[in-house]
Protein backbone atom coordinates (compact mmCIF):
# COMPACT_ATOMS: atom_id res chain seq x y z
CA UNK A 1 0.00 0.00 0.00
CA UNK A 2 3.26 2.42 0.70
CA UNK A 3 3.90 1.87 -2.93
CA UNK A 4 1.18 2.87 -4.15
CA UNK A 5 0.49 5.87 -2.08
CA UNK A 6 4.06 6.93 -2.86
CA UNK A 7 3.08 6.66 -6.27
CA UNK A 8 -0.19 8.55 -5.80
CA UNK A 9 1.74 11.59 -4.56
CA UNK A 10 4.67 11.32 -7.36
CA UNK A 11 1.55 11.42 -10.04
CA UNK A 12 -0.41 13.91 -8.09
CA UNK A 13 2.89 16.40 -8.25
CA UNK A 14 3.46 15.84 -12.13
CA UNK A 15 -0.46 16.63 -12.80
CA UNK A 16 0.15 20.04 -10.71
CA UNK A 17 3.01 20.50 -13.33
CA UNK A 18 1.20 19.87 -16.04
CA UNK A 19 -1.97 21.98 -15.51
CA UNK A 20 -4.00 18.91 -14.30
CA UNK A 21 -4.33 19.29 -10.51
CA UNK A 22 -5.31 22.54 -9.16
CA UNK A 23 -3.41 24.89 -6.83
CA UNK A 24 -6.18 24.09 -4.48
CA UNK A 25 -4.90 20.38 -5.34
CA UNK A 26 -8.26 19.66 -6.82
CA UNK A 27 -8.42 17.23 -10.24
CA UNK A 28 -9.39 20.27 -12.32
CA UNK A 29 -8.28 18.24 -15.35
CA UNK A 30 -10.72 15.29 -13.89
CA UNK A 31 -13.42 17.93 -13.89
CA UNK A 32 -13.08 19.19 -17.76
CA UNK A 33 -12.72 15.28 -18.70
CA UNK A 34 -16.26 14.40 -17.05
CA UNK A 35 -17.55 17.78 -19.17
CA UNK A 36 -15.82 16.76 -22.67
CA UNK A 37 -17.10 13.18 -22.08
CA UNK A 38 -20.30 13.70 -20.69
CA UNK A 39 -21.32 16.84 -21.62
CA UNK A 40 -22.90 19.78 -19.66
CA UNK A 41 -23.92 18.60 -15.76
CA UNK A 42 -24.75 20.13 -12.65
CA UNK A 43 -22.29 19.97 -9.42
CA UNK A 44 -24.09 17.09 -7.91
CA UNK A 45 -24.14 14.69 -11.03
CA UNK A 46 -20.72 15.02 -10.89
CA UNK A 47 -20.48 14.31 -7.72
CA UNK A 48 -22.11 11.60 -7.79
CA UNK A 49 -20.56 10.10 -10.66
CA UNK A 50 -16.99 10.71 -8.63
CA UNK A 51 -18.12 9.69 -5.82
CA UNK A 52 -17.02 12.82 -3.89
CA UNK A 53 -18.73 15.64 -2.14
CA UNK A 54 -20.85 18.27 -3.89
CA UNK A 55 -18.95 20.70 -1.96
CA UNK A 56 -15.14 19.25 -3.23
CA UNK A 57 -16.53 19.82 -6.71
CA UNK A 58 -18.37 22.94 -6.37
CA UNK A 59 -14.81 24.23 -5.13
CA UNK A 60 -13.01 23.13 -8.01
CA UNK A 61 -16.07 24.63 -10.59
CA UNK A 62 -15.36 28.04 -9.42
CA UNK A 63 -11.70 27.67 -9.38
CA UNK A 64 -12.29 26.57 -12.91
CA UNK A 65 -14.69 29.42 -13.80
CA UNK A 66 -12.13 31.69 -12.42
CA UNK A 67 -10.00 30.86 -15.23
CA UNK A 68 -12.49 30.97 -18.00
CA UNK A 69 -12.44 27.24 -18.59
CA UNK A 70 -15.76 26.28 -17.23
CA UNK A 71 -19.04 28.25 -17.02
CA UNK A 72 -22.59 27.82 -15.53
CA UNK A 73 -25.65 27.75 -17.48
CA UNK A 74 -29.01 27.84 -16.75
CA UNK A 75 -30.57 24.18 -16.48
CA UNK A 76 -33.93 24.12 -17.94
CA UNK A 77 -34.70 20.94 -15.67
CA UNK A 78 -33.77 22.48 -12.57
CA UNK A 79 -33.91 26.29 -11.47
CA UNK A 80 -31.45 26.45 -9.22
CA UNK A 81 -28.80 23.85 -10.02
CA UNK A 82 -26.93 25.64 -13.16
CA UNK A 83 -25.62 23.04 -15.77
CA UNK A 84 -21.65 23.21 -15.86
CA UNK A 85 -19.61 23.16 -19.57
CA UNK A 86 -16.73 23.62 -21.18
CA UNK A 87 -15.74 26.88 -22.59
CA UNK A 88 -13.74 27.50 -25.67
CA UNK A 89 -10.80 27.89 -23.60
CA UNK A 90 -11.48 25.23 -21.38
CA UNK A 91 -11.71 22.53 -24.24
CA UNK A 92 -8.69 23.70 -25.47
CA UNK A 93 -6.83 23.40 -21.78
CA UNK A 94 -8.02 20.04 -21.41
CA UNK A 95 -7.01 18.84 -24.96
CA UNK A 96 -3.68 20.29 -24.33
CA UNK A 97 -3.01 18.78 -20.55
CA UNK A 98 -4.81 15.37 -21.89
CA UNK A 99 -1.95 15.40 -24.74
CA UNK A 100 0.87 15.66 -22.27
CA UNK A 101 -0.69 13.19 -20.07
CA UNK A 102 -0.73 11.07 -23.09
CA UNK A 103 3.30 11.99 -23.47
CA UNK A 104 3.83 11.09 -19.52
CA UNK A 105 1.96 7.91 -19.41
CA UNK A 106 3.49 6.77 -22.71
CA UNK A 107 7.30 7.31 -21.22
CA UNK A 108 5.93 5.68 -17.86
CA UNK A 109 5.23 2.83 -19.87
CA UNK A 110 8.22 2.39 -22.15
CA UNK A 111 9.98 -0.70 -21.31
CA UNK A 112 7.46 -2.29 -19.12
CA UNK A 113 5.89 -5.49 -20.06
CA UNK A 114 2.13 -5.64 -21.21
CA UNK A 115 1.20 -8.43 -19.12
CA UNK A 116 2.80 -6.95 -15.72
CA UNK A 117 1.07 -3.84 -16.36
CA UNK A 118 -2.28 -5.66 -16.86
CA UNK A 119 -1.67 -7.80 -14.30
CA UNK A 120 -0.56 -4.41 -12.22
CA UNK A 121 -3.87 -2.80 -13.09
CA UNK A 122 -5.61 -5.64 -12.11
CA UNK A 123 -4.68 -5.34 -9.28
CA UNK A 124 -5.58 -2.07 -8.02
CA UNK A 125 -8.74 -2.52 -9.44
CA UNK A 126 -9.25 -5.01 -6.96
CA UNK A 127 -7.59 -3.28 -3.91
CA UNK A 128 -10.26 -0.61 -4.97
CA UNK A 129 -13.65 -2.61 -4.87
CA UNK A 130 -12.54 -4.02 -1.86
CA UNK A 131 -11.80 -1.07 -0.22
CA UNK A 132 -16.12 -0.24 -0.20
CA UNK A 133 -16.61 -3.18 1.59
CA UNK A 134 -13.50 -3.16 4.72
CA UNK A 135 -15.02 0.45 5.82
Amino acid sequence: MMEVIQTFHRLRAVGAEEGAVSAGGGGSWGLMRSLAEGGEQTVPEIARARPVSRQHIQKLADELAAEGLVEFVGNPAHKRSKLLRLTPAGRTRYAATSARIQEIADALGRGLDAKEVGAAADLLAALKARLGKVQ
